[in-house]
């Protein structure tokens, strides 16, 4: 880790959030005290920027320069609101596409995500606060640098943000190897939500038991799956086949 990447000190993590920096997440170490320290807590929330209380080797595995127990990464994308995106979408005339990544953490997997996403005219994806890929100089490097123009999410709960797009009008597709509807049968025009799970544990449960259809790339050779970006990017274009398919007949 770069130190040009890292902020640590108690003040200097405040100071840079109400400078408004963008903040990936912050390491606060175990046991603090002190009006600074609430006066950093009340910012973070404030601003809803991920934080973890770890051990204090934790913290010194990145600095063992003066921290005061606090190190914060800067980030190198500024998120984006999904209840600001879905409006402006509707309002253009346009379908939302959307892509939830659940628990994707290979910063390579996320970064040509992205570039799919942003080639096929997604509007915008949406990672969970914890669990997912950090948004690193490799991913921007794999997305092509689509990372500095297209909009990324950050969401609490992945849970009631899938149930947030449901409300909103959006179809939820999960795609698993194990899926019930080959990809090419399912109906996937119109307003969708299309969530990809991680290569080790695939979609939580919760979030499939909201999907309208989990759908699957039916495979004919001896490898039994596929890499979770080729995966993402051959359900995308089925996507925009099938809406394609709509507008010239």
């Amino acid at each position: 880790m770069k130190e040009s990447e890292i902020i640590f000190g108690l003040r200097a993590v405040i100071e840079a959030i109400r400078a408004g920096k963008p903040i990936d997440r912050v390491l606060l170490k175990y046991g603090l005290q002190g009006a600074l320290y609430h006066e950093l807590m009340t910012e973070i929330k404030n601003h809803r920027i991920p934080f973890q209380i770890v051990p204090l080797e934790r913290i010194e595995l990145v600095t063992r320069k003066n921290h005061q127990g606090v190190v914060a990464w800067l980030s190198l994308i500024e998120y984006q609101s999904i209840s600001n995106i879905l409006p402006s979408v509707f309002e253009s005339g346009e379908d939302p596409l959307i892509i939830v990544l659940d628990g994707i953490s290979d910063v390579r997997n996320f970064g040509a995500i992205v570039r799919s996403a942003s080639c096929m005219g997604a509007h915008a994806i949406i990672i969970p606060e914890k669990g997912s890929a950090r948004i690193t100089a490799d991913a921007i490097k794999t997305s092509a640098g689509a990372l500095h123009s297209f909009p990324v999410c950050r969401e609490k709960s992945l849970t009631g943000l899938v149930k947030f797009l449901k409300e909103s009008g959006l179809k939820v597709v999960c795609a698993e190897a194990d899926g019930s509807v080959p990809v090419t049968n399912a109906k996937l025009t119109g307003p969708v939500a299309l969530v990809m799970g991680s290569e080790d544990k695939g979609i939580s449960r919760d979030i499939k038991s909201m999907a309208d259809t989990i759908v699957k790339i039916p495979l004919k050779g001896s490898i039994a799956s596929l890499n979770v970006s080729v995966a993402a990017g051959i359900v995308l274009y089925e996507i925009v086949r099938q809406r394609s398919s709509v507008i010239t007949q």
